[in-house]
């Protein structure tokens, strides 16, 4: 018998969990890992925070060193690109022209930065933020006096900022709308992260759009719609991320924001599972398809494609949660909030660095943002999945300890 080949696409971290998960269900079949990049699976969170900091050297990003993989049996091809898939010959096509075939199909091709179409944005010094190729140049336009423009108050925008500002840069986001933060939370909590920043002297700027930037051999300035201009000896741009479909939509997959699965992370060619940010999976708890871009559904997801592949399916139906590090705050978040409809705030956003955020609708609790309270971040998952009515009083009261909150 021929031995049976699975070809992952993409060395994301739906990969690094992937790989090992096909040995641990039983395929005693190749594994080959195919990735753009020049490095093995690595953790993107540290990108924006420890690794820009200079506190974690490359080595230290990756999720599984290389000797774990060896002792699989999972191989690599790295710096190759996957052009195109044949789904009917079961044949992938390379960037270097090359064939390989599969049995079984992985595509966890995770996404890519969304990028902006402004006059002067290939000057040197103009960066994204999603790779530790990018994390290195950013490094090298840093330092000590300099001045650093975000664009974008998003998380990935604020944790550059804090990290750039403990550098000792003088640091300025700008986000075209309202309010940093506006796209993901409530206006009490963008307002917290406006005051922090402040507190840390990093200069807020809302409902202000980047028309250009401006420089002669690098840049040197921003130019707003206004006319107000911010000096820039670097300039960081994040606007978010857009997932990686293309390869899945030209094979002929379904896709719509992201390559659809089922509960069981397969896609629609029984021998093609996705996993990671580049997927659409209906999610019970919320009664509705999501995408999320979270290592936790990288994790996950990547387990479950894994069991589908060695025909033991198990559904995915994952409890959502997230995290974001800047200066000493860690914002814990459990669930999805969109469709809450009262709000209630436990601690002081006023003044203190310390408090929880809980999202209910019709009397239960749906979502959490806890900022240095994971005791309440523990709770909060438990009260989710429970979906029953909560005592708001209590929720809301600092003197009630959280977990009287919880009685099953």
């Amino acid at each position: 018998m021929n031995m049976q080949t699975c070809i992952i696409v993409g060395a994301s971290h739906a990969a690094a969990q992937l790989a090992p998960s096909l040995r641990l269900g039983g395929w005693r079949g190749r594994i080959l890992i195919i990735g753009d990049e020049p490095f093995i699976p690595y953790h993107r969170p540290p990108l924006s925070k420890e690794f820009l900091a200079g506190n974690k050297a490359v080595d230290d990003l990756f999720i599984r060193q290389p000797n774990i993989y060896k002792n699989a049996d999972i191989e690599f091809m790295l710096g190759a690109r996957v052009e195109s898939i044949d789904r009917a010959n079961k044949r992938v096509m390379l960037n270097n022209g090359e064939a390989l075939d599969y049995d079984k199909l992985a595509l966890t091709v995770g996404s890519r930065v969304r990028k902006v179409d402004l006059p002067g944005v290939d000057l040197a010094g103009v960066l994204y933020l999603r790779t530790i190729h990018d994390v290195e140049m950013i490094k090298k336009f840093a330092g000590t006096g300099k001045r650093a423009v975000i664009v974008g108050g998003g998380y990935i925008g604020l944790e550059t900022a804090a990290v750039l500002q403990h550098l000792g840069m003088r640091v300025t986001v700008l986000e075209m709308l309202p309010r940093v933060l506006q796209r993901v939370t409530i206006p009490e909590l963008s307002a917290f992260y406006t005051r922090v920043h402040q507190e840390e002297g990093v200069e807020i700027v809302t409902g202000i759009t980047v028309t250009s930037l401006e420089g002669v051999s690098q840049v040197e300035k921003v130019v707003c719609g206004d006319g107000r201009q911010y000096p820039a000896d670097l300039v960081v741009i994040g606007v978010g991320i857009v997932p990686n479909v293309e390869l899945a939509e030209a094979a002929g997959l379904p896709v719509n924001n992201g390559i659809i699965v089922d509960s069981y992370a397969c896609t629609e060619d029984p021998d093609i599972v996705a996993a990671g940010d580049c997927t659409v999976h209906y999610n019970a708890l919320y009664d509705r398809e999501i995408r999320l871009e979270s290592v936790q559904n990288a994790v996950d997801q990547a387990k479950v494609a894994a069991l589908a592949i060695c025909g033991n399916p198990k559904v995915y139906n994952p409890l959502p949660w997230f995290w974001s590090d800047q200066y000493d705050l860690k914002l814990q978040i459990a669930g999805l909030s969109q469709g809450f409809d009262e709000v209630v705030i436990r601690g002081d956003l006023q003044k203190g660095r310390c408090f929880a955020v809980f999202y209910l609708k019709a009397g239960v609790v749906i979502a959490l943002d806890a900022v240095n309270k994971p005791q309440e971040f523990m709770v909060a998952k438990r009260l989710i999945l429970g979906q029953v009515p909560v005592d708001k009083v209590k929720l809301a009261s600092g003197d009630v300890p959280i977990k009287e909150l919880i009685s099953w």
